[in-house]
C-alpha cells in the first residue's frame, strides 16, 4: 500500500504495483495528477475506482491478469492514453467510450469473454496494434474497418468464421495472426493488403484460397497448416517475397508448378497431406537452398 502522500509522490510520472495481491487500488493514487504510466498487473483486482480516470495525464495503463469484470464508461476521459492493456480479465463487454481514446495506439483485450466490440471503436484511427485473442468472437468486429492505421491484427483462438471484405480498408497491415479459429472463407479483397508480410492461418477450416492472394507481393510468411485445403491457386507463385510456406496436414493431392517462381523460398512443408503426389521438380527448390519436408 501507499502509506503517505508527500510532494514527491504527487509529482510521480510512473507507478508500478505489479504482483502485489491487491484487491483494490489505494485511494492515494487519486492525488497523483502527473502520472503518465500506471501498472497494476497480476493482482486480485475485481473492479476499478472512478478516481483512476480523473488522472487525465495517463498515457499507459496495464491492468492485465486480474479478475476485472467491468470497465467504467469514464475511461473515455483519458484522452492522452496511448496504451491500454486489459488482457486476461473477466470482461464480457467493454465500454463504448473507449472509442473516445483517439490517441490510443495499442489495445490489448486478450483472454476475456468478449463476443462483440462497440462500433464506436472505429474512431481509433491511430491504433496500430489490436489483440482480441482468446475470446468468444464469431465474426471479426465491424468496428475494425475504421482502424485504418493498424499494422498488426491478432485474432487467434476465437470462433471467427471468415475474413470479410472490409479487411481491404486496413491497407497498412503488416501482420494478421488468425490461427485457431473456424475460418472457412477469405474475401478476395485481402489482395489489397500490399504491405502484408505475415499471414498466419493455421488450424482453421479453409478448403480454398482466394486467387487474389497472389497480390500480396510483400508476404514473407504464409502458414496454412491444419486446414482442409484441396488445392492452391496458381497465383501463389506470384508471392516473390515468400520465405516460409507451411502446408502441413491438409487434403492436397497436388501443388501448382508456379511454386517454382518463389525464388526466395527458404522452407516448404508438405507433410501429412495424404495422397499428395510429390512432383519431380521439387528438387529444383532444393538446389536453390530451400528446405523441404514431405
Amino acid at each position: 500500500m501507499i502509506s503517505k502522500v508527500d510532494s514527491q509522490s504527487l509529482d510521480l510520472k510512473e507507478l508500478w504495483l505489479d504482483d502485489n495481491q491487491l484487491t483494490e487500488l489505494p485511494e492515494d493514487i487519486s492525488s497523483m495528477i502527473h502520472l503518465k504510466r500506471f501498472s497494476a498487473y497480476k493482482n486480485g483486482l475485481t473492479s476499478l475506482p472512478e478516481f483512476l480516470f480523473n488522472l487525465t495525464n495517463l498515457e499507459r495503463i496495464n491492468i492485465s491478469v486480474n479478475t476485472i469484470s467491468h470497465i467504467p464508461q469514464s475511461i473515455g476521459t483519458l484522452k492522452k492514453l496511448q496504451v491500454l492493456d486489459i488482457n486476461h480479465n473477466r470482461l464480457a463487454e467493454i465500454p463504448e467510450s473507449i472509442g473516445n481514446l483517439t490517441n490510443l495506439q495499442f489495445l490489448y483485450l486478450a483472454g476475456n469473454k468478449l463476443r462483440f466490440l462497440p462500433q464506436h471503436l472505429e474512431n481509433l484511427k491511430h491504433l496500430v496494434y489490436l489483440n482480441i485473442t482468446h475470446n468468444l468472437f464469431e465474426d471479426l468486429p465491424k468496428c475494425v474497418e475504421g482502424m485504418t492505421n493498424l499494422l498488426e491484427l491478432r485474432i487467434y483462438h476465437n470462433s471467427i468464421a471468415s475474413i470479410p471484405g472490409f479487411i481491404e480498408n486496413l491497407t497498412r497491415l503488416k501482420e494478421i495472426h488468425a490461427m485457431n479459429n473456424r475460418i472457412e472463407t477469405i474475401d478476395e479483397s485481402i489482395g489489397h493488403l500490399r504491405h502484408l508480410k505475415k499471414l498466419m492461418l493455421e488450424e482453421n477450416l479453409l478448403k480454398v484460397l482466394p486467387t487474389s492472394i497472389g497480390n500480396l507481393i510483400n508476404l514473407t510468411d504464409l502458414d496454412l497448416r491444419s486446414n482442409q485445403l484441396i488445392s492452391l491457386p496458381d497465383t501463389i507463385g506470384n508471392l516473390h517475397s515468400l520465405r516460409f510456406l507451411d502446408l502441413r496436414n491438409n487434403h492436397l493431392k497436388s501443388i501448382p508448378t508456379s511454386i517454382l517462381n518463389l525464388k526466395n523460398l527458404e522452407k516448404l512443408d508438405l507433410r501429412l497431406n495424404k495422397g499428395l503426389v510429390i512432383p519431380d521438380w521439387l528438387h529444383i527448390l532444393e538446389q536453390r537452398g530451400c528446405t523441404l519436408f514431405y
